[in-house]
């Protein structure tokens, strides 16, 4: 048979192939379109059945997770010497700089700022970030007489004796190991497995703590782990029916054990998300919420279903546009997938126009 002056013949939809996105799968139509180079002058076909229009609206890629507020990561704080508990804090109690933590053998263990853990005896001689973070300390609280810096000389074990002596210690000028604790700032006492009076050998949890910022932790599959990306903004849903905006803060990798002899331990993504209106969840210690993540958003871009694609026999994918008598499949590029959308674009393709969505 001759072609059609305005172009190629199109033929039937021949066969179905599945499609997977990062949106959601859905069916998409194999088509032959003929002469790829006559893609918007082709004869009359049947006209689809079913219809909708491309809209034009900001596309996001989003998933929503169950989270916990609290106030994020737990950490133990250990005994470094054995000796008897003689003062522990309350659970909730908040703890800041130059606070004793807890006490063992009447000797106290005070709170410091920084990130490096206490590992070792800090005496003259001595040199490392350990130092340099003990120095701050003890120019914040007021002592002086040294530089601050990653050496510990003889003008620093003076500020330690005189720091020794407000604390009621014998003036060593010697910081022994489990003396302090350092911490990224000041603390939020959560629970306290120790009791006065009791006898603790070395390296024996004494407390645990967290920090004083209430944030939510959430896990997500680890084929989700697009979603968690530190620094992304997301919107967490509160127990009272209002939401907060949210920060990723922390992202890091879990291993769930298996609950059962059949079943295979899981990896999940924990994300700690910081919120920025501390007020706004200031009534709640510890409350369930929804968090909604977004991988990526688009603005102000064309779409339509993913069941309106087809994919066309020389690669790519195109919509069947249709203007309610005559109907032709049109190349298009494809964008994000996102809640069932796709983003879509190609010649002729504005908002409102037509399309099909195949059987």
């Amino acid at each position: 048979m001759p072609e059609h002056p305005g172009g190629a013949v199109m033929r039937k939809a021949i066969t179905a192939v599945a499609v997977l996105a990062a949106g959601g799968a859905a069916s998409v139509f194999l088509v032959n379109r003929g002469d790829a180079g006559q893609a918007t002058h082709q004869a009359a076909q049947p006209l689809p059945v079913n219809t909708t229009k491309v809209t034009q609206q900001t596309l996001k890629d989003t998933e929503t997770q169950d989270g916990t507020l609290g106030f994020g990561t737990t950490t133990a704080a250990v005994n470094r010497v054995a000796g008897t508990v003689t003062a522990v804090p309350d659970s909730g109690q908040e703890l800041r700089r130059g606070n004793t933590v807890y006490s063992i053998d009447n000797k106290p263990t005070t709170l410091l700022y920084g990130a490096l853990p206490a590992y070792r005896r800090l005496a003259v001689g001595t040199e490392g970030t350990d130092v340099l973070q003990l120095e701050q300390n003890l120019q914040a609280m007021g002592y002086t007489g040294f530089t601050v810096d990653d050496e510990y000389t003889e003008a620093t074990a003076t500020a330690v004796k005189a720091w020794q002596d407000d604390l009621g210690l014998d003036e060593t000028g010697v910081v022994e190991l489990g003396s302090v604790l350092f911490a990224p700032g000041h603390i939020r006492v959560d629970s306290v497995p120790a009791e006065e009076g009791s006898p603790l050998g070395p390296n024996q949890p004494v407390l645990n703590y967290t920090g004083t910022t209430r944030a939510v932790t959430a896990q997500l599959d680890a084929a989700d782990q697009r979603l968690a990306v530190t620094g992304a903004a997301t919107s967490i849903a509160l127990p009272n029916g209002e939401s907060v905006v949210g920060k990723i803060q922390k992202v890091s990798t879990v291993v769930i054990p298996a609950d059962s002899p059949d079943k295979d331990p899981e990896t999940k993504i924990q994300v700690i998300v910081a919120i920025a209106d501390q007020k706004a969840v200031a009534a709640w210690t510890s409350a369930a919420t929804d968090v909604t993540f977004t991988a990526s958003e688009r603005k102000n871009v064309l779409t339509v279903p993913v069941a309106a694609l087809v994919a066309l026999r020389e690669g790519g994918f195109g919509v069947e546009v249709t203007d309610g008598t005559t109907s032709r499949y049109v190349p298009v590029k494809t964008g994000l997938f996102a809640s069932g959308q796709v983003e879509i674009s190609g010649t002729g393709i504005t908002a409102g126009t037509t399309v099909g969505i195949p059987k």
